[in-house]
């Protein structure tokens, strides 16, 4: 089978209807996205697979509990998934259900193939099964083991923190330890195979070298499954059926394979992390079995995590998507996922960060940028934008270099999925162009007749930037490059193709609207981050939580410090705190940690301060404009051959570091008590 080489297939994993779905979900399948909407931009013919996951004894006691059949819920909740996927504007061409006719035919049709191949076989399995994790455990991988008076285990919690039971029944086994040599093997003539590089450490060392387990691969305890055909009294176990759906939704196994013979193998398949294992030790075994080529990259991104920890109804934290668009619009929710979190790694989601984004980022340095051009264009040229690119400034020709640098950058940041890299390469455009603004001082060449053409061509660079900047966003946002096109006087559907990208391709004799409307309008942000917490639940206090609360007694309270000694107040005294404005931002060359600022801190002129905190901070134009909080008597001292007179203050936890960010309406030099 060869596929053709200008096809991308790209898979989200296929989820688990077992209730609404919430932004860690919306995560997985908007990166999918932005991935199919980026290789569609460079000419591939990409196919998009998600769907639902939907056999399994959760599914099967869910729909006893509501008194209705596995299958009526089951409907209900793919149309649902369905209908969300739809508002978020996914590109998916294919929505598979595993209760699909086809699907199911094809499953069957496998499982006899490992069977006769005698690659499956029957047993008796005995073991420590979670239901809600359709998983089996073995007494060594659980989290916690319950034991009586005599020591024997009767219980115990899965990884996940889900209880476990011990299950006994007659079982189909998939010999699993008959290709564990032959994936090791793979995993080395081929290292991009997972990415990122740690999860493949995790799966040779915790899972193949110990030894490979064979897998059970039935269940003859509840019924809603596709029957074994040969021994119908057994259903295929659910990870067997999942796994197969992303070669079923191409027509493997029927008639008409078409699509199989075009798009597979996989160019990549996205998972959440801790389903890893699934897909790079038993699927890859189950395709060498059945003699198909393997995937070509498997990505485990990490988990997008609240302060508490993983999303829970019972702590009230759980954020979903659809709330977040009906109020803030869909560009924000897919901009803010793509850009707060590095792919591959777990990301926090706070309703402070989500608000600061959308009105540091959006509104402030790409709507601003959109809205002065717009309004000195119809200011000092009724609407028209000057077709003159000369570099005419002694400006222009810097602009023009980092519209060309960010365009190689972003190509190089997408093709590795770093898709808040390739964000982070956007916004160094943006923020040049602001800075662009404030070089040229239009408002001064406007005075000068003499310098009509000056004025012009700094229209033009803008216009250009803009037209630009809406091309590489197109991945991530459905509908802010459009409007963007809209008011400079262009139609993305006919000029945002790739082949634009480059400056100097914007048409002539465009006028841009009368009017321009803000796209990301400015939010309050005290007012927006209390619905948002509103809406997760955070403005009521749990039941059992409010007792506590009522015989609250701080004097009892175990105070916590890294420190080994506590200081008095007059210590403290000592120490000064300003809030300081971020004049600019740049890193340190030849240090990779260190980022550079200049400050406005009050101070006659402006300071410096260097901070190593360029690992969580890739693009230091995030903070341009934004105010910090400084240590301002700290003594200075060079670094790297520069001066640093002060300290940034952040806060870090679990690896995670975040500068602490003073409210906007702060003045630059007041103090911090």
């Amino acid at each position: 089978m060869a596929k053709d080489k200008n096809t991308f297939y790209i898979t989200t994993p296929i989820y688990y209807p077992s209730g609404k779905l919430h932004i860690g979900n919306a995560y997985s399948t908007i990166a999918c996205d932005v991935m199919a909407r980026y290789k569609k931009l460079m000419g591939f013919d990409v196919f998009y697979l998600t769907g639902s996951d939907e056999h399994g004894q959760k599914i099967e006691n869910k729909a006893a509990e509501l008194g209705i059949t596995p299958k009526e819920y089951v409907d209900g909740m793919a149309q649902d998934m369905q209908d969300l996927w739809k508002r978020l504007d996914i590109s998916n061409n294919k929505f598979i259900r595993t209760t699909d006719d086809d699907h199911v035919q094809a499953v069957q049709q496998i499982f006899e193939q490992l069977l006769e191949q005698g690659d499956i076989y029957l047993g008796e399995y005995e073991g420590w099964y979670s239901v809600s994790d359709e998983e089996f455990f073995t007494e060594t991988q659980l989290a916690e083991v319950y034991r009586d008076a005599d020591g024997n285990i009767i219980g115990g919690v899965a990884p996940s923190g889900h209880e476990v039971e011990l299950v006994k029944e007659e079982s189909y086994f998939f010999r699993m330890s008959k290709y564990a040599d032959r994936l090791l093997a793979y995993y080395d003539a081929h290292p991009d195979f997972i990415q990122p590089e740690s999860r493949k450490n995790e799966m040779v060392n915790n899972f193949i070298k110990p030894g490979l387990e064979d897998l059970a691969v039935s269940r003859t305890t509840f019924t809603w499954g596709i029957p074994v055909k040969s021994n119908p009294k057994h259903v295929v176990y659910v990870w067997i059926d999942a796994l197969a759906n992303y070669i079923t939704a191409l027509g493997y196994g029927s008639a008409d394979d078409s699509l199989y013979q075009k798009y597979w193998p996989a160019d990549v398949h996205m998972v959440g992390k801790e389903i890893v294992r699934f897909h790079t030790i038993y699927w890859p075994i189950m395709l060498m079995a059945l003699d198909l080529p393997l995937p070509k990259k498997i990505f485990g991104h990490g988990w997008l995590l609240m302060k508490e920890g993983k999303m829970s109804k019972s702590k009230g934290n759980v954020v979903y998507p659809d709330m977040l668009v009906e109020r803030f619009g869909l560009d924000a929710l897919r901009y803010y996922l793509m850009r707060e979190v590095t792919f591959g790694s777990d990301g926090i989601f706070t309703p402070e960060d989500y608000v600061n984004r959308i009105n540091y980022d959006l509104a402030n340095d790409l709507g601003n940028l959109l809205n002065r051009t717009i309004a000195m264009i119809n200011k000092y040229f009724g609407g028209n934008i000057p077709a003159a690119l000369a570099a005419e400034t002694a400006f222009d020709a810097e602009l023009k270099a980092m519209a060309a640098e960010v365009t190689e950058n972003y190509q190089k940041e997408m093709d590795n999925m770093q898709f808040s890299s390739a964000l982070s390469e956007t916004w160094r455009l943006i923020s040049r162009a602001n800075k662009y603004i404030d070089e040229t001082a239009p408002w001064v060449l406007a005075k000068d007749e003499s310098k009509q053409a000056e004025l012009g061509s700094v229209m033009a660079h803008l216009a250009e930037t803009l037209r630009v900047v809406g091309i590489l966003l197109s991945p991530f946002m459905t509908q802010a490059p459009f409007r963007m096109y809209e008011q400079l006087g262009l139609d993305f559907e006919k000029q945002g193709a790739w082949e634009n990208v480059a400056f100097g391709t914007f048409p002539a004799d465009v006028k841009v609207v009368e009017k321009g409307t803000p796209i990301f309008p400015r939010l309050v942000t005290e007012e927006e981050v209390a619905y948002i917490k509103e809406q997760m639940g955070g403005g009521t206090i749990p039941a059992e939580e409010e007792t506590v609360a009522a015989e609250w007694d701080p004097t009892t309270t175990v105070l916590t410090s890294e420190k080994e000694k506590q200081i008095k107040y007059e210590d403290f005294d000592k120490v000064e705190l300003k809030v300081a404005e971020v004049i600019d931002c740049q890193k340190v060359e030849g240090a990779d940690k260190l980022l550079k600022f200049r400050l406005d801190a009050g101070d006659e002129g402006h300071r410096q301060i260097l901070s190593g905190i360029a690992q969580w901070y890739p693009d230091p134009a995030y903070f341009i404009g934004k105010k910090v909080i400084i240590v301002a008597n700290l003594k200075a001292r060079k670094m790297k051959g520069e001066i640093s007179q002060g300290m940034i203050l952040s806060a870090e936890k679990d690896g995670v570091l975040q500068v602490i960010l003073a409210p906007e309406s702060a003045a630059n030099g007041s103090t911090v008590a």
